[in-house]
């Protein structure tokens, strides 16, 4: 391609071309959803009415495959099927625009192009759009004004991310047994696509800012990654919390895990004005049918499976979550099984000691089928009547950031207590075994591993853990948070020291943050 750009692009710039471009861009791209489609095109060209009740693939009707639009004549063909292709080869139409996003390809240079015109078009029809579906301007790229682009000139050595920077790492003040709060904090300014999301500015806040906890976290992020090296003082956070989260108001120590499941709840409900939906109008893929981002990143789905014992019919049902709680051997709930063979072996790269027991052993637990009883019959759809049934509960959706909760602490009515059981947990984690769509790879409750079974994007990596000293009455929360790959740091409130690999693997663990693999980069 020439520097003067796609001579194809420059030779459709005829005629009424902005015209037909904002057409298309107005009715099929930025336009939400197939009703509103159908509603602007009967307003616009009327050469495009026929196809406002259908835009799908005039090859194969279908609709999921990148559908491209022609940028000559009125066709909509699939982009990933190379129905868009064989049109603009035999009509010799060599641009199209992706309905999607709205980039224009050619299919001469086999690339999408730029053009600084088709651009600005793309982008005032794209905030007449918002205006129009009453959202506001949503999070767009970041362009540097001349002012921004004069310093960026006058500064070319800017500060770079290396693997001895301390940029993130920043002790917390304790304002009064809120240790419990001060770990969660850490854990999620290291979360990857949290802290990407708020450092990129993208929350648009639709209630108070001084009460608004998002805003807040964004406050907070800023802090984090300022270069401050001083411990920040989060007395606004814990005003917040204590304002929406109205029982864990007060100066008396708390449960860092419960803590995380209100700030996580808030936060959710605070982000409303960040969700958004997809082409067909409807919420976001996820259990909790929401798009924000916590729901991005946290939001899980969780199978359960009931069979009755007599017809063996299965009632399914699937929920959100936001953590897996795991049960512990020494708690007064029977704990099955330990490790296989307990004989030094390795599973999910955890180190088997013998007797000890391992995160897979605590989730192969949580995934086994269980019998219900005779006092807990429930009512079959099958047989109609009461059966006694058996449950077992798998990952439908795996999240982003998987959670897990070592419940350490118990609380019945005979007995409060901590269990102190030591669990391995590995680096690396693997939650194919888990999933629904591996149940049918399990004999005898172990899982066994095909080939089909390697899947990549059900693998974790760890990077942090929240660790609780001390007994139920009287403790602190300290936690383990990874800066880069391999590099780890003690955050003991305002104190940030540097640990081992061995420290954080040797630690007793209570919670355990993974994300999935495909976030992790050098």
């Amino acid at each position: 391609m020439s520097p003067a750009g796609c001579s194809h692009v420059n030779a459709y710039k005829v005629d009424n071309w902005r015209q037909n471009l904002r057409v298309i861009y107005q009715c099929f791209v930025w336009s939400g959803s197939a009703e509103t489609r159908r509603r602007k095109v009967l307003q616009n060209d009327a050469g495009w009415t026929a196809l406002a009740k259908s835009c799908i693939c005039h090859m194969c009707g279908g609709h999921l495959n990148r559908l491209h639009s022609c940028l000559y004549c009125v066709f909509f063909g699939c982009f990933t099927k190379k129905h868009i292709h064989e049109h603009a080869k035999n009509k010799r139409h060599n641009l199209a625009i992706d309905l999607l996003y709205g980039g224009i390809y050619c299919f001469v240079c086999q690339d999408y192009m730029y053009d600084k015109d088709m651009e600005q078009i793309a982008k005032e029809e794209q905030r007449k759009a918002w205006k129009l579906q009453g959202v506001g301007e949503k999070f767009s790229t970041w362009e540097p004004t001349k002012r921004e682009l004069d310093l960026l000139r006058h500064n070319p050595k800017r500060r770079k991310m290396t693997t001895n920077c301390t940029i993130g790492l920043r002790g917390l003040i304790n304002l009064g047994n809120t240790c419990f709060m001060n770990c969660i904090v850490q854990a999620l300014t290291h979360t990857p696509l949290l802290r990407d999301f708020f450092l990129s500015d993208r929350h648009k806040c639709e209630m108070q800012s001084n009460s608004c906890l998002v805003c807040e976290m964004s406050q907070l992020f800023q802090e984090f990654y300022s270069g401050h090296r001083s411990p920040h003082i989060p007395f606004r956070l814990l005003h917040l919390v204590w304002t929406h989260a109205r029982h864990l108001a007060g100066y008396e120590q708390q449960d860092a895990h419960e803590f995380l499941i209100a700030a996580l709840d808030v936060l959710h409900r605070h982000c409303k004005g960040d969700t958004t939906r997809d082409d067909n109008g409807k919420k976001a893929n996820n259990p909790n049918h929401c798009n924000c981002i916590i729901d991005q990143i946290f939001t899980g789905g969780l199978q359960s499976d009931v069979t009755c014992q007599v017809c063996h019919g299965v009632s399914t049902t699937i929920d959100p979550f936001w953590d897996i709680s795991l049960d512990l051997p020494g708690s007064s709930t029977p704990f099955w099984p330990l490790s296989p063979g307990g004989d030094g072996g390795t599973v999910n790269g955890e180190s088997h000691l013998s007797g000890a027991t391992t995160l897979t052993d605590c989730l192969r637990r949580f995934t086994r089928p269980e019998h219900l009883g005779s006092s807990a019959k429930i009512k079959c759809g099958g047989c109609h009547s009461y059966q006694e049934s058996t449950k077992q509960l798998t990952m439908k959706k795996l999240p982003i950031v998987a959670c897990f909760h070592l419940k350490r602490f118990e609380h019945s009515a005979k007995l409060r207590r901590k269990i102190t059981t030591y669990v391995s947990f590995p680096l690396e984690l693997d939650m194919t075994p888990f999933m629904a769509s591996s149940k049918e790879s399990r004999v005898n409750g172990q899982y066994q591993q095909t080939v089909d079974g390697l899947n990549n994007d059900n693998k974790y990596s760890l990077f942090a853990v929240v660790n609780h000293q001390g007994t139920l009455e009287s403790g602190h929360y300290t936690s383990f948070i990874r800066q880069h790959k391999d590099q780890w740091f003690k955050c003991d409130d305002a104190i940030i020291t540097k640990a081992s690999i061995k420290d954080v693997l040797d630690s007793e663990g209570y919670l355990l943050f993974y994300h999935k693999q495909f976030l992790e980069y050098e």
